[in-house]
């Protein structure tokens, strides 16, 4: 899982087969060309549709040691070949729920059952069901690169492009503190039953720090923080008390948080018309944001 994929006109020559993440981490250092391969949803699409053409590919299967999570420190170190299917469980549900929904939203049972956590943050695709959650809990990155040598970077810093992964390293884990605290995710999809986000809002409440995160995913290229919606919000609960907001505080936030994510003003102050179909997705991003905090509140 990288996002140092090098294109090959040839097809894949070799298949390398590592039994522990260092091991995979020397392969990709030996052959630059080489591509890593946990799930392959996203990887055999791009294959299939001529995309890409891998020389070399490195399985990251047999790597045991980054299939499951363990506890750390009031974290969760969740691996990255983790499936969507074993997330969506009830014991994981459990430790992360919004995380856990994410992922029982992520496709049908083929896809859930292949595809990772790890392939889904280095894929980057603006619709990745996990993205959002990931940048709400403000997860980190542990990449593993050559000689032993990690190195932890915040999720949200990798899909904006701020660092990258180097040739040769790869998403060993990642880190997620548990809250224990109200969470929700929500997805609007194009058609009915699991299908690809057109719009996507987790929202964590995080009563320690008396503060309510909210990420907004599949509208632009990385999820999105609306941070002046998340304060203003947080200031109107009464966090010790029943936590609740009145239906109209509720529509405000979803319209705060819309209009963050989907500005009809432009940096200069000028206005312009949206289109209707902008229009339609920033009124799901409205009722999206709205019903998740209702739910994360109640």
């Amino acid at each position: 899982m990288t996002t140092h994929a090098p294109q090959s006109a040839q097809t894949a020559q070799s298949v390398t087969l590592p039994a522990s993440l260092d091991e995979a981490v020397a392969a990709l250092a030996a052959m630059p060309a080489a591509v890593p391969v946990a799930g392959g949803t996203d990887l055999m699409a791009a294959v299939n549709s001529g995309q890409l053409r891998p020389a070399a590919l490195v399985g990251l299967g047999r790597i045991s040691e980054i299939r499951g999570w363990q506890y750390q420190d009031g974290h969760a170190l969740l691996g990255s070949t983790l499936t969507h299917a074993r997330m969506g469980r009830p014991d994981f549900a459990a430790l992360i729920p919004a995380l856990a929904a994410a992922a029982r939203a992520a496709g049908p049972p083929t896809i859930r059952n292949a595809g990772t956590l790890g392939g889904n943050i280095a894929t980057a695709d603006p619709a990745g069901d996990a993205l959002p959650v990931l940048a709400a809990l403000e997860a980190t990155l542990i990449i593993a690169g050559t000689g032993g040598v990690r190195r932890e970077v915040p999720v949200s810093h990798l899909l904006a492009g701020m660092e990258m992964l180097r040739a040769g390293e790869l998403i060993g884990y990642v880190r997620v503190p548990l809250l224990h605290a109200p969470q929700v995710f929500l997805k609007a999809t194009g058609r009915t039953g699991p299908g690809r986000s057109t719009a996507s809002v987790c929202v964590v409440l995080d009563p320690a720090r008396r503060g309510v995160r909210c990420a907004v995913g599949a509208v632009a290229p990385m999820p999105l923080r609306p941070l002046d919606a998340e304060a203003w919000v947080a200031s109107l609960i009464d966090w010790d008390a029943e936590r609740a907001l009145a239906p109209e505080a509720l529509t405000a936030f979803g319209e705060y948080v819309a209009a963050a994510c989907i500005p009809d003003q432009a940096a200069d102050g000028t206005r312009h018309e949206l289109p209707p179909a902008v229009l339609h997705l920033r009124r799901t991003v409205a009722v999206l944001a709205r019903r998740a905090l209702g739910r994360a509140l109640s």
